[in-house]
């Protein structure tokens, strides 16, 4: 298969390997917890920090466990600012940007293959993240399309692509554009194995208005569908017979089904004889379709425009707050949620910007009752002032003053329907009636061709709720040698997880809690067991009690039972490793020989 190349590409290629872990470390005055609990990092998560290095901190505690991705990442337009400052330890790498990066603006001639280098790092950590049955969205407009095709091609395997879906982002004509007036972004999506379904999409009155029942039929509605082979087959060309007799000839390329087949559904009443008995439709039922398949291009009167998500922010938050330019819908990340992920799915946005996936996952669950979880990643200082503070207010709702709308159903309005007009003002009527009690107002406008009937609600105290809480954490410092050798040491917790993910490539969801019976023990696999000698304390792990002792090693092979061969992390030993191999232990120094053993 064809790669990509772009500058640098051979220094990124395998970064994300060689980025520090560091620890998820929990900010409890910015965090939303439930009430009665305490900040956790099992809650949804809102991290402040660089995602490159927050992606990886996940690594330990949710690799391959995430079910849906959404990110939003810079387009590369020359105008948003960002800078390329990932700290590849290449001399070229250095030489090429000479010193501290600067914002990357259409003067930079190297803008593309900085973008690369940015983006091939951090989707390859997002791939470890994914669930077997998960799947990755990417927002994307043309700055940046055909190459970040081609990265996901080589990072999740062109076979795994799901699709590009062409969103409405803007209803506005640009009279001022030069070429195009654009109103299109890009949704590129992958799933991380072959094999992978979209959910079906709920279906709504406008889904339904080619479906009558004008025969009666018993089982309900229905619309015509077609009968005529997609391809060529002779095999299936075959004349049929009407009740009066008449001969109907095969369409050009055969009928879809046999004669047999065809006479069946005859029987059935499935397939029936029209236009004086000139030709045949097979009829598909309403009460048989399950949901609607998602379709490639998505209209903002569906899933909402950017001014639409400009409003909604501004109306959470403030205006004068208001310092992000490009935020997207709500309705847009429900509708990626509602295809890749169930009522329990993990979901992770990176490039978190306004909050608006959490917003989504907290509408999602409130509609549905699911207990989904968001993971929340924003680099810029904004992670507290906008991203959390949105999510804390829609979690308990916010002061507004205004007017909230919700459609309530749309509808083409065709010439067959105006001289039934009386229909459609006791639909109208139907609907006020029913739902008129959750709003102030319910009013019935024409909007393009469609007769569109919306909720209105005033709003002049708080919105309500959607319930829910949050951790919002930072980034500790690096797990690295010389962190061991300075202040800020991980916690036992922490380094666990690390430990016993680089050494097994599995995750420990929970430390087991240390006595002195435990020997430092903290999990196991089919093969091997896992201890952890280590305190967060310079003094102690300079100390000889840090160290791996006959002792020690005596009181871990007693506790073990299983006979798995064990590895222990420790500062130091006082024992040969050939010793040690007899008694069915390895040994692996903190901190500078941490890395993936076992497995490969």
């Amino acid at each position: 298969m064809p790669s990509l190349e772009f500058k640098g590409k051979s220094f990124v290629y395998t970064h994300h390997l060689s980025v520090p872990f560091r620890e998820l470390v929990v900010d409890a005055k910015k965090s939303l917890p439930a009430k009665g609990e305490k900040p956790s990092l099992d809650d949804n998560l809102i991290i402040h920090g660089d995602n490159l290095h927050a992606l990886k901190a996940l690594l330990p505690v949710y690799a391959g466990k995430v079910d849906c991705i959404f990110i939003d990442p810079p387009y590369n337009t020359g105008n948003e600012g960002w800078c390329y400052n990932d700290n590849v330890r290449s001399p070229l790498m250095k030489e090429w940007l000479k010193k501290e990066a600067n914002p990357v603006d259409k003067e930079d001639l190297e803008r593309h293959d900085k973008w690369l280098c940015m983006m091939w790092p951090r989707l390859a950590l997002l791939r470890e993240l994914l669930a077997d049955e998960g799947a990755i969205f990417v927002a994307i407009d043309d700055n940046e399309m055909h190459h970040l095709k081609a990265v996901m091609d080589g990072i999740f395997g062109e076979e795994n692509a799901i699709g590009t879906i062409a969103w409405q982002h803007s209803v506005q004509g640009k009279n001022d554009a030069k070429l195009l007036s654009l109103h299109h972004n890009y949704l590129v999506g992958y799933s991380r194995m072959p094999g992978f379904e979209t959910e079906r999409l709920p279906r709504n009155e406008s889904h339904n208005v080619n479906y009558s029942n004008p025969d009666n039929d018993p089982r309900g509605p229905w619309r015509s569908g077609d009968v005529r082979s997609p391809h060529l087959r002779e095999n299936l060309k075959f004349d049929l017979t009407a009740p009066s007799g008449k001969r109907i000839q095969p369409p050009e390329n055969g009928w879809r089904w046999s004669k047999d087949t065809v006479e069946k559904k005859v029987k059935t009443g499935e397939i029936v004889f029209v236009e004086n008995d000139t030709k045949i439709v097979r009829k598909i039922y309403l009460s048989e379709q399950d949901g609607r398949v998602a379709e490639s291009i998505w209209f903002g009167d569906e899933v909402g425009t950017t001014r639409q998500a400009t409003a909604t922010v501004s109306d959470i938050i403030g205006e004068s707050k208001l310092s992000f330019d490009t935020p997207k819908p709500v309705e847009l990340v429900e509708r990626v949620i509602q295809l890749v992920g169930n009522k329990n799915s993990i979901v992770l946005d990176s490039f978190a910007g306004s909050g608006t996936t959490a917003h989504a996952v907290l509408r999602a669950n409130k509609k549905d009752g699911g207990h989904r979880k968001f993971i929340l990643v924003e680099t810029e200082n904004y992670a507290d002032t906008l991203t959390a503070e949105r999510v804390r207010r829609v979690i308990k709702g916010y002061a507004f003053e205004g007017t909230q709308r919700e459609e309530l159903h749309r509808e083409p309005i065709t010439w067959t329907k105006l001289k039934k007009a009386t229909d459609l003002v006791e639909k109208v009527g139907g609907i006020e009636m029913m739902a008129g009690k959750r709003f102030d107002r319910v009013k019935a406008t024409v909007d393009d061709g469609d007769l569109v009937v919306t909720g209105e609600r005033d709003v002049r105290q708080k919105t309500d709720g959607l319930g829910g809480s949050f951790t919002f954490a930072t980034l500790g410092p690096e797990m690295s040698i010389e962190a061991l050798l300075t202040d800020g040491l991980p916690a036992f917790d922490a380094l666990s997880k690390y430990v016993f993910y680089t050494a097994t490539g599995r995750t420990l969801a929970d430390v087991p809690k240390q006595n002195s019976k435990t020997f430092g023990y903290i999990g196991e696999t089919e093969s091997h067991r896992v201890h952890l000698l280590y305190q967060p304390d310079k003094a102690w792990l300079r100390s000889n009690d840090a160290a791996l002792t006959e002792q020690v090693v005596d009181d871990i092979v007693a506790t073990n039972r299983t006979g798995k061969k064990t590895l222990v992390f420790a500062a130091a030993k006082f024992m040969g490793q050939r010793d040690l191999t007899k008694r069915g232990v390895d040994f692996c120094q903190l901190p500078y020989a941490i890395h993936r053993i076992l497995g490969d």
